[in-house]
C-alpha cells in the first residue's frame, strides 16, 4: 500500500517553514489573488518563488491555490497568474471554476490541476468529470464518507485528496451563499465572513424558540488521528490538514502529529502519535473535535453549539469574586502569561499578569491550587474556566521550530586513489552527483591522513539542509590527504546536487481551443420552479416555458412543459429518460439532455463554452452576477465563438445560501421545516429533504426590470417557489 502525502498548509513563508520542519510531503498556499482564503497573510510573487525554491529542495511539492470563482474581466489577469506559477515550477494549481479549469488546461497542459473541494465533488460520477477533463486531483467534499472514498478510488484513476483535520464547514463547499447574500462577502471568492459561526434563534414552524445554545451552525474541528487506519486503507492518495489562517505553532503541532501517525501505521501496523503533542495542539487552538461526516457522525457530534472560536483547554471553575479579584480553583497548571477565558454570558479574556497563593504573589500554579487573579470584570461563582493560551507550549514550539532542523538524508561513496583525484558520488534517491577533486593523491611523506579523520569530515554537512545517512571510503593505504580538499569536494557536491533538485524543464504554452456545436436562437422564455400540488394550480395557466419539480411533485403531475429536478447532492445516479435540471458535476458526466441550475457557479463566458460543448442545453448563471457581468459574458461569448449562448438568470425566490449534511431540525427534533432567526431578527426557512438541511434566504430576490436581461442576450428569466402561496409577483 503506497504512503499517502501529507500536505500542510501555509499562510506565510514562517508558516512555509514551520510545516516543513513538522514533516510534511506538500505545502498547499495562496498569492494575493483568485485564493479561496483572501484573509490570509499570502504570497506575493517573490514569496511565492522564494516558497517553491525552498520547498523544493527538501523535496516538498507546492500547489497553489486559485479556487475562487473567476468574473469575465478578471480572465486577462488570471492568466497571466497562472503563467507566473507555471514558470516558476509549481507543482499544481487548486481550481473551483471549471471554466478556468478548460482553459488552464489547454493553455498549460505540463502544469497539474487539482480539482478543489469548492468544485462539490462527492461522488464517482463527479470525479469521473474532473477526471475526463485532464485534472490530476480531485480534492473530496469533506461530507464524503469514507466507504464512499474507498469506492471512489476503486473505480477510478484519478488522484484523491481528503481532509483529515481542520476547520468543517457547515455547509458544502461552494454550494454556500450565506454569506455573500447576506454580507457581501462571498466564500467563493475567498472572503467568507463565517456566518455560520454567528449566534441564531432556532424555531420551529409555529415560530417557537428551541434552543438555549446560540451557536447552532458553528462545527466542531475534524480530528482523524485515531481513524487514520480506515483512511489509508481508502487507498486516498493525500491527506489534507486545513489551517491557511493559522499560526505556525500550529502548523507545526499538526503536521508532526499526523507525520507520526502516518509513519507509525507502517512501520508498526498501528497508529502511534505523542499525546503530549496532541494536548499542546489543542491548547495553541481547537473548537473540540469530531470525526466529521468521514465516519458518518451524527449530529450532535458535529457541532460545537456553544462556542464558535479557540477554547483551549479546561482550567477550572471560579469559587468566589471578590474586592476585584476573582478566585479559581485550578484543573491544570496556570502560569504569568498564559491567557484565560472565564465563560458567562459575555466571556471575559485576559492574559494573566499577576495571581496569588494565600495570599502571596506567585509566578505559576498547579493542577489543584486555588489562586486569586486581579479581575475588574465582575464574575459570576461557579463560572468554568478556560485556558486559551500556554505561555510555556509557546515558548517550547517556537523554540522547536527555530532549533531543530529537517535533514535530507543522502549517501555517499569517497574513492581515494593513490595516483588519482579524490572522487566523491553522492544520491539523495533521485539524483546522482560525482565531483572529482583538483589534487593528485600521494603517499604521505610523513604521517598519513587516518581515515576515520576523513569520514568525521565528510560528513560535515554544517547549516546545509543535507545529512549522510551512511558513506564508504575506498582509500589505499599510507595517503596524505588534505583537510582542505574534502571541504572543498563535499562543497561542490552539495551545491550541485542542490542546483539538480532545483532544476526543471521550461514549461511550454499551448492554444485554447473547443468545439460548441450549437448557436442557440434568441429568445424570452420564462421558466419557473415549484415545490408543491398547490402552487402548481396556482401557476398552471400561466405561460412559463419549463415547470421544474422535484421526483414526487414530477410523477403526480401530467404536463407538458415539467421538466425534472434532480438533487445537487448525489450518492448514485439513476437513469432518466427525460430531460432534467442538474446542479452538480456527476449529473454534468453522467446525462446528456440537460438543463444546468445555479449550483454550477457559472460566472464566465469560458464555464458557459464548457458547459455548451458537453451538450448541456440551457445554463442558469450564478446567482452572484450582476446585470453588467451577465453581460459581459454574453459579449465576450459572441465575440470568441461567433455564437449565441443559451442563459437564463433567477429574477425571483428565497435562494437557498446553504446546503449541508448536518440537519439542525433533526438536532432539535423538529419535523420537515422551521426556521433559525438571526441578531437582526430575519427568518430564514430551514427544510429537511432526503436527510440535507436547506437553509434559504430570509426574503426573495426580486429582479423587478428583468426585460433588461433579455435585451442583452439572456433567453429566459425564472421564478423559484418555496413557500409562496400567491402569484401576486407575476
Amino acid at each position: 500500500m503506497k504512503k499517502p502525502e501529507l500536505l500542510a498548509p501555509a499562510g506565510n513563508m514562517d508558516a512555509l517553514k514551520a510545516a516543513i520542519l513538522g514533516g510534511c510531503d506538500a505545502i498547499y498556499l495562496g498569492g494575493y489573488m483568485f485564493g479561496a482564503r483572501n484573509f490570509a497573510n499570502n504570497f506575493d510573487y517573490d514569496e511565492l518563488k522564494e516558497a517553491v525554491n525552498y520547498a523544493h529542495e527538501y523535496g516538498v511539492k507546492i500547489y497553489v491555490t486559485t479556487n475562487t470563482l473567476i468574473y469575465e474581466n478578471e480572465v486577462e489577469r488570471f492568466i497571466k497568474y497562472i503563467k507566473y506559477l507555471n514558470d516558476i515550477n509549481v507543482d499544481a494549481v487548486i481550481m473551483q471554476d471549471i471554466g478556468m479549469m478548460d482553459l488552464v488546461r489547454k493553455r498549460f497542459k505540463d502544469l497539474d490541476v487539482h480539482a478543489s473541494t469548492q468544485m462539490h465533488i462527492h461522488n464517482l460520477e463527479g470525479t469521473k468529470f474532473v477526471e475526463s477533463r485532464g485534472c490530476t486531483r480531485a480534492v473530496l467534499a469533506r461530507e464524503t464518507d469514507y466507504e464512499t472514498i474507498k469506492h471512489i478510488k476503486e473505480n477510478t484513476n484519478i488522484e484523491l485528496e481528503i481532509f483529515v483535520h481542520g476547520a468543517l464547514c457547515i455547509s458544502y463547499s461552494g454550494q454556500c451563499l450565506m454569506s455573500s447574500l447576506i454580507g457581501n462577502r462571498s466564500g467563493n471568492r475567498g472572503t467568507c465572513a463565517g456566518s455560520c459561526r454567528l449566534k441564531y434563534d432556532v424555531l420551529d414552524n409555529n415560530l417557537k424558540k428551541v434552543n438555549t445554545d446560540e451557536y447552532n451552525l458553528s462545527t466542531k474541528d475534524l480530528n482523524s488521528l485515531d481513524n487514520l487506519e480506515k483512511l489509508i486503507q481508502t487507498g486516498a492518495d493525500s491527506f489534507k490538514i486545513e489551517g491557511r489562517m493559522k499560526s505556525p505553532a500550529y502548523v507545526y503541532l499538526v503536521t508532526k502529529l499526523y507525520r507520526q501517525a502516518i509513519d507509525s501505521y507502517f512501520e508498526y501496523g498501528k497508529i502511534k502519535y505523542s499525546e503530549e503533542d496532541l494536548l499542546d495542539l489543542k491548547k495553541t487552538f481547537n473548537r473540540l473535535f469530531t470525526k466529521g461526516f468521514l465516519f458518518k457522525e451524527k449530529n450532535n457530534e458535529i457541532i460545537n453549539p456553544f462556542r464558535p472560536n479557540h477554547i483551549g483547554i479546561n482550567l477550572g471553575k471560579v469559587i468566589e469574586y471578590k474586592n476585584d479579584f476573582v478566585t479559581i480553583k485550578l484543573d491544570d497548571d496556570l502560569s504569568i502569561n498564559d491567557g484565560i477565558r472565564i465563560l458567562g454570558n459575555n466571556d471575559y479574556g485576559f492574559i494573566v499578569t499577576s495571581m496569588f497563593k494565600n495570599k502571596k504573589r506567585i509566578d505559576r500554579a498547579s493542577k489543584g491550587d486555588i489562586i486569586s487573579i486581579p479581575c475588574k470584570e465582575r464574575i459570576k461563582v461557579n463560572s468554568k474556566c478556560l485556558k486559551t493560551t500556554d505561555n510555556a507550549v509557546i515558548k517550547k514550539v517556537n523554540n522547536e521550530i527555530n532549533t531543530l532542523k529537517r535533514k535530507v538524508k543522502i549517501t555517499g561513496t569517497l574513492d581515494i586513489i593513490e595516483g588519482d583525484v579524490i572522487t566523491l558520488h553522492i544520491s539523495d534517491g533521485l539524483h546522482n552527483i560525482t565531483k572529482k577533486g583538483n589534487i593528485i593523491v600521494e603517499y604521505a611523506k610523513n604521517m598519513p591522513t587516518d581515515v576515520n579523520r576523513i569520514k568525521e569530515q565528510i560528513m560535515k554537512t554544517g547549516n546545509s539542509i543535507y545529512e549522510f545517512e551512511y558513506i564508504n571510503i575506498n582509500m589505499d593505504n599510507n595517503l596524505f590527504v588534505p583537510i582542505k580538499e574534502i571541504n572543498e569536494i563535499r562543497r561542490a557536491a552539495l551545491e550541485e546536487l542542490k542546483l539538480k533538485r532545483l532544476a526543471f524543464s521550461p514549461r511550454k504554452e499551448s492554444i485554447y481551443e473547443i468545439d460548441i456545436p450549437i448557436n442557440f436562437e434568441h429568445t424570452t422564455n420564462r421558466s419557473i420552479y415549484i415545490k408543491n400540488i398547490k402552487q402548481y394550480n396556482m401557476i398552471k395557466n400561466f405561460n412559463f416555458e419549463s415547470i421544474y419539480m422535484e421526483e414526487d411533485l414530477f410523477n403526480k403531475i401530467e404536463d407538458s412543459r415539467k421538466i425534472l429536478k434532480i438533487p445537487r447532492v448525489l450518492n448514485k445516479h439513476k437513469e432518466y429518460d427525460q430531460k432534467i435540471l442538474v446542479g452538480e458535476l456527476g449529473s454534468v458526466h453522467k446525462y446528456k439532455n440537460i438543463d444546468t441550475d445555479f449550483s454550477l457557479n457559472i460566472v464566465n463566458s469560458y464555464s458557459v463554452a464548457l458547459l455548451h460543448s458537453l451538450g448541456v442545453n440551457k445554463i442558469t448563471l450564478s446567482y452572484e452576477l450582476e446585470e453588467y457581468q451577465i453581460e459581459e459574458i454574453i459579449t465576450a461569448y459572441k465575440n470568441r465563438y461567433n455564437k449565441l449562448p443559451n442563459l437564463e438568470v433567477i429574477i425571483y425566490g428565497k435562494e437557498e445560501v446553504m446546503i449541508s449534511k448536518f440537519n439542525i431540525l433533526d438536532y432539535y427534533n423538529i419535523k420537515n421545516t422551521g426556521f433559525i432567526r438571526d441578531k437582526f431578527k430575519n427568518l430564514y426557512r430551514v427544510i429537511s429533504s432526503d436527510n440535507l438541511m436547506y437553509i434559504y434566504n430570509f426574503k426573495p430576490r426580486k429582479i423587478i426590470n428583468y426585460k433588461n436581461l433579455y435585451k442583452i442576450g439572456v433567453n429566459s428569466v425564472r421564478y423559484n417557489f418555496v413557500d409562496e402561496e400567491n402569484v401576486n409577483i407575476f
